[in-house]
């Protein structure tokens, strides 16, 4: 161990936390994890869904997704990846259409040729664009009719700015939509212009297992069912996490990961302005039910949808992951993304189940009540932070007034569309601020209380 080596506190042991700790002890610190739930994962964790072990919210793998790529490397599943070519559909006007390659984009009947040309025109445009703070002063939906439209705005781009942001498009950045086709149009380049996903065989559950083991190998402290409650710096110069129980555990540094609006109540040592950006930080939720079905729905991956439906979206996940995998079964997200003021937070399991799943099967007439195995309901009212109007000039400091603590979560991302790529990112683009804070000499007697 080095001799500037510190015993560093993660609050939050979702990928950020996990990562953060796996940085740390590569070098040479001490790292605890302190997690809520029953185990480490966060938005990635896995659940049991008819009888299948799968994960609780739609996880995919790019091709152009190095860094993840990379700490599966590391954690010795590399090898087991799997690569599908995918396809996308359109549900508009109460058909199905397929838009997975340039001749069905040329036939897709809503749009004429001259709408094709002006989308086109922007994804190639987008894609293009270096300087993406100067989008974070136009509105997505000004800025897409704008190059691509009204009729390509309807008929594409809402749909898929619905599927992502629900309503709150209207109050969002162009930023977002240049971070989607960014990542996308990686993607394309990397996969030899083909739509290439891919996934671990075992999912999230195992590669969350995999990584557990390394940083426990590594010498990680895990302690779970932690629910932080107060987190305050003492006169010595150390930070101390008080838990639900009163319990407490003071430690050199400590990084607290979880949602800003979480942070700013649990660290009363903030200055003013630090808790008032961290609580003006807007953060999209999602409900998400899974459906196990006897037999598939379509033949695509993703199917954007311009009708109204309670749902934003639908991810048939059995379109990249073999049927094999959920016995036999497909298994079919249908997320809604919504805030968690919005009255739908409120409604309860069954009338989520029994709306999602009429409204399925009015879409789709060749399934049947006795197609379904199994569905359940999944939230999560702090998904990501909405990156609205000059959203980066806005974001809270990482490391904070209080010496010792650093506050670093989904919200720093603010050029992305939060996948677990961009989050382990985030780590390696952060860290090395924090450290060097952390090598700061602490004033003497800085409580801030």
């Amino acid at each position: 161990m080095n001799n500037t080596a510190k015993h560093w506190g993660i609050v939050g042991g979702g990928v950020l936390g996990m990562q953060l700790a796996n940085r740390l002890m590569q070098q040479g610190h001490r790292a605890t994890i302190m997690e809520a739930g029953p185990a480490l994962g966060g938005l990635a964790s896995a659940w049991e869904l008819g009888g299948v072990q799968w994960d609780k919210f739609y996880h995919v793998i790019l091709l152009s997704d190095t860094t993840l790529r990379g700490l599966l490397e590391e954690i010795g599943l590399g090898q087991d990846m799997e690569w599908v070519e995918t396809k996308t559909g359109f549900y508009t006007g109460g058909k199905l259409y397929s838009m997975s390659n340039s001749i069905e984009f040329l036939k897709f009947p809503p749009l004429s040729l001259i709408d094709k040309l002006r989308l086109g025109g922007t994804i190639f445009y987008a894609s293009r664009v270096k300087d993406w703070k100067r989008l974070e002063g136009v509105l997505v939906a000004d800025w897409l009719r704008r190059l691509s439209g009204k009729n390509t705005f309807e008929k594409i781009w809402l749909p898929l700015l619905r599927a992502k942001l629900g309503e709150n498009y209207q109050h969002t950045s162009a930023a977002f939509i240049w971070a989607t086709i960014q990542r996308m149009y990686a993607a394309r380049r990397t996969g030899l212009k083909k739509e290439m996903f891919g996934y671990v065989k075992g999912g999230y559950a195992r590669i969350l297992k995999a990584f557990t083991r390394r940083l426990l190998s590594q010498g990680a402290l895990v302690e779970t069912h932690f629910k932080a409650r107060r987190i305050q710096a003492t006169a010595d110069g150390r930070v101390v996490v008080e838990n639900q129980d009163g319990g407490t555990q003071a430690f050199d540094e400590v990084v607290v990961t979880v949602p800003s609006a979480i942070a700013a109540e649990i660290c009363p040592g903030l200055s003013v302005e630090e808790k008032e950006k961290h609580r003006q930080v807007e953060y999209l939720g999602v409900i998400c039910a899974s459906a196990l079905l006897k037999k598939k729905i379509s033949p695509f991956y993703v199917t954007n949808i311009t009708d109204q439906t309670p749902f934003t979206g639908i991810i048939e996940m059995t379109n990249i992951v073999g049927a094999a995998h959920f016995n036999g079964h497909s298994l079919v997200y249908l997320p809604k993304y919504v805030k968690k003021s919005d009255p739908a937070f409120q409604w309860s399991d069954e009338e989520i189940k029994a709306h999602f799943w009429k409204s399925l099967r009015d879409m789709y007439g060749h399934i049947s009540e006795q197609d379904l195995v199994d569905i359940q309901v999944a939230r999560a009212p702090y998904v990501f932070a909405l990156s609205k109007i000059n959203y980066s000039d806005k974001l809270p400091p990482v490391s904070t007034s209080v010496p010792g603590l650093h506050i670093l979560n989904a919200a720093h991302i603010a050029n992305g569309t939060l996948n677990v790529n961009e989050t382990l990112q985030l780590v390696d683009k952060e860290l090395p601020g924090i450290l060097k804070k952390a090598n700061q000499l602490k004033p003497v007697n800085s409580s801030h209380e």
